[in-house]
């Protein structure tokens, strides 16, 4: 292997917190366009799928690009990938904002996704290369408070764009946003960020492999972002038969590739670490539960209550901020306790989600998002708790020169997760609330006590799903930290005999 080290000349927490506040970016971008659905259908006579695709064409679109792009960034160079992700990310950031039809935003948005597809393995595999120990535990819980700070601030930064700019210019500048971000962040990038990094010497791209990789995350994919849940045809449910026929390629492939003495897309041998391959699994289950819970919570508070998106928007605000800083608070403690943090976060989330299915029952619906606040307030130490340590326990056994690809694998799994949460909580939600009347403006009447019987049953439904998969994951997270205790008792007799 040759390595390359960098020198630092200035402390590498400088340019984390750059690279940093693009993840955020990245991720501000998969929740904050669920309370701009409705403005859209508005005033871009948008269609239910066109919406769809608004927000799962930047998913889709972020998940293929994902582990190539990390695969580029460690054989080539992370800050070149770093810098080009930031530049199409702000191009695509503008055509949405200036889109001046549905179609041309969804197509603006699947470029958005590639760029953040780019972006986001760099960030993990700088962190990867340049911490080590409590330090890259302290990285990965900062990293994991910001994540869940852009996740949970989404639908706050949608509500006030709308609120301060009114409808139509509130959902553009919900995307242009980016674009003066972009602007201060690309010449701090390209002053603070390393150039030199650790590399594997062997620098085959395997370009079949890439291929393989792209298509078979597209056809796993594709099924879940087609589904709207009101005429979706049952025909796309094949893709999950091609997915897997180009899955098992793709994994026979890379087996060969590796054999060869070749340097493959993606490393199997990675599976072999209970960290990894529990990790993946944890990850893809959370992103299942988590972002859908914002979207139908927000769906069930502006739409069936009637509520502002600006009060929708705030709903979130105490669950991130308290997820932020217990976020960071425990990152120094994930090094040796990852795996319990990570189950008490799951306990207390599903407590949680319990407690939102209870409001919608038992309270009265003007007060809904003030009860819904304090809840995710409480809430928020449980996703603090697992952002923070589920990224560490992930990536703790992965060579440094495979960082970039490790991680992006592992975001492959959070907009796979992505991508089957909201599409089974959104798609339950609106098979759910079809019958109910709607006015002119295509929206229910929030003074109707069946409507918002309706709507309250249909987001009781979806959450019901969404605590299925928390309660899934959990049992990996004991798994896990079973696993984590064997080897820790291993390496103490191993001590003690030499």
């Amino acid at each position: 292997m040759t390595v390359q080290q960098p020198r630092h000349s200035r402390s590498p927490w400088i340019a984390f917190a750059v690279t940093a506040s693009v993840a955020v970016l990245t991720i501000l971008d998969v929740v904050k366009v669920n309370v701009v659905l409705t403005p859209l259908e508005e005033t871009l006579q948008a269609t239910p799928t066109q919406t769809g695709l608004v927000v799962a064409g930047y998913v889709l679109a972020f998940g293929i690009a994902l582990v190539p792009a990390g695969r580029l960034g460690d054989q080539w160079n992370r800050k070149a990938m770093f810098m080009i992700g930031l530049v199409i990310f702000a191009i695509a950031s503008l055509g949405s904002a200036l889109a001046p039809t549905a179609s041309l935003l969804v197509i603006a948005r699947i470029l958005q996704g590639i760029a953040a597809g780019i972006l986001m393995p760099q960030v993990l595999g700088l962190i990867q290369s340049t911490f080590h120990g409590q330090a890259r535990g302290q990285a990965f819980g900062i990293l994991g408070a910001a994540i869940g700070l852009g996740t949970a601030f989404g639908p706050t930064v949608g509500g006030l764009f709308l609120g301060g700019f009114g409808s139509e210019l509130g959902w553009r500048w919900t995307f242009g946003m980016n674009v003066p971000l972009v602007l201060v962040v690309l010449p701090l990038a390209l002053w603070l960020i390393p150039a030199a990094q650790p590399r594997d010497g062997r620098a085959d791209l395997d370009l079949v492999g890439v291929v393989l990789m792209a298509v078979s995350v597209l056809f796993v994919m594709l099924p879940f972002v087609l589904t709207t849940g009101s005429g979706d045809h049952p025909i796309r449910w094949a893709f999950l038969g091609l997915g897997t026929i180009t899955a098992v390629l793709f994994v026979r492939w890379e087996n060969r590739y590796r054999a060869a003495g070749k340097s493959p897309v993606l490393d199997f041998t990675l599976f072999s670490f209970s960290s990894y391959r529990n990790g993946v699994i944890i990850t893809t289950l959370w992103f299942a539960a988590m972002p859908a819970m914002f979207l139908v919570m927000t769906l069930f508070n502006q739409q069936g209550l009637g509520h502002d998106p600006v009060v929708v928007g705030l709903i979130t605000v105490p669950y991130a901020v308290v997820s932020a800083i217990v976020a960071a608070v425990v990152g120094k403690y994930t090094f040796r306790h990852a795996t319990s943090l990570i189950i008490w976060g799951f306990i207390i989330f599903i407590a949680a989600l319990i407690g939102l299915v209870a409001i919608a029952v038992l309270v009265p619906p003007e007060h809904n998002p003030l009860a819904m606040a304090i809840v995710l307030a409480i809430a928020g130490v449980g996703p603090g708790f697992i952002m923070a340590a589920n990224q560490m326990r992930t990536l703790m056994d992965v060579p440094v020169t495979q960082g970039g690809v490790a991680g992006s694998f592992q975001q492959v799994g959070q907009r796979l997760g992505n991508a089957i949460g909201i599409a089974v909580g959104s798609a339950i939600f609106y098979a759910l609330v079809v019958a109910v009347p709607r006015d002119a403006s295509g929206l229910p009447d929030p003074t109707d006590p069946a409507s918002v019987a309706t709507y309250a049953y249909a987001f009781q439904m979806a959450m019901a799903v969404l605590i299925l998969f928390s309660l899934v994951a959990l049992i990996f997270a004991g798994i896990d930290h079973r696993a984590r205790s064997k080897q820790l008792v291993e390496q103490a007799a191993a001590t003690v005999s030499s």
